[in-house]
């Protein structure tokens, strides 16, 4: 297969990052013109030996990166007035994009940025860290686990969040989400009276809009598609780092995260 043949699949995934990446679609789409020139202009810098999309979105970081301007920390830059995903830095907001927008693995995303899986990790939690200095919000933890509960608090409070309570039932779980009115859920599905989180979650929103992440040890009760899904879905036992970036990703898309029929599950 020549090498056009097997880029053009991908092509419109990497303008989408690329718009993403730079705020905005010229920017974006110029940056593809220049992978493309490139790849023309020497092929062999295409590593065949690598999943097609991996191998396309690696020179594209490569290029992008040799940018200087594109190294430096826009909140040192007058009169931006960014918010966003523009607003992060360079390395986390190209690990964020890649991990969340783009789907790619960890794995994955550690070959298109030539960095071990290790600095991917801490790449992501400086993103969350960034993303919760503009969107730093109260969480309402729904969890009949007292052990897990605090690791969920402690995870949420390591990226600047503040933990307004800890429900262990759907009564409790109605009563502080309609008095501490949180920022974002996170609401476990079984909880310690038999009751549902999901049925909890379900007569909060009417009445709150806010992101929810369901974490649980029970993906199937909810991944059935017979009914409107989670967009946020964390399976137990959890990672911290997934927890980390989901949190993360469900304020940043916080607009159309409260809609349970956005499928995007991690």
């Amino acid at each position: 297969m020549s090498l056009s043949e097997t880029i053009a699949p991908h092509l419109p995934y990497l303008r989408r990052y690329a718009r993403a990446l730079n705020g905005t679609q010229t920017s974006g789409d110029a940056y593809v013109v220049a992978v493309l020139e490139a790849l023309v202009a020497s092929p062999d810098s295409f590593d065949r030996s690598l999943p097609a999309r991996v191998a396309l979105y690696r020179v594209f970081s490569q290029i992008w990166n040799s940018v200087a301007v594109n190294g430096e920390d826009p909140h040192e830059q007058p009169g931006t007035g960014m918010r966003a995903v523009e607003a992060l830095t360079p390395r986390p907001r190209q690990a964020f994009l890649l991990t969340t927008v783009e789907g790619f693995s960890s794995a994955e995303a550690a070959l298109v940025l030539d960095v071990e899986e290790t600095e991917l990790t801490s790449l992501i939690d400086a993103a969350g860290r960034e993303i919760a200095g503009q969107v730093a919000t109260d969480v309402l933890i729904i969890e009949d686990e007292p052990i897990i509960a605090m690791d969920l608090e402690m995870l949420v409070e390591s990226l600047g969040h503040t933990v307004v309570g800890n429900a262990r039932t759907h009564k409790e779980a109605v009563e502080m989400a309609e008095s501490k009115r949180p920022g974002l859920i996170l609401a476990d599905i079984q909880l310690a009276d038999g009751s549902s989180g999901l049925d909890a979650v379900n007569e909060i929103l009417p009445g709150l809009s806010v992101p929810v992440v369901f974490i649980t040890a029970y993906p199937e009760r909810l991944l059935t598609g017979e009914r409107p899904e989670p967009a946020f879905l964390i399976t137990k036992p959890f990672r911290q780092d997934m927890v980390k970036a989901v949190v993360s990703q469900a304020l940043f898309f916080r607009d159309t995260a409260g809609d349970t029929r956005q499928a995007t599950y991690a």
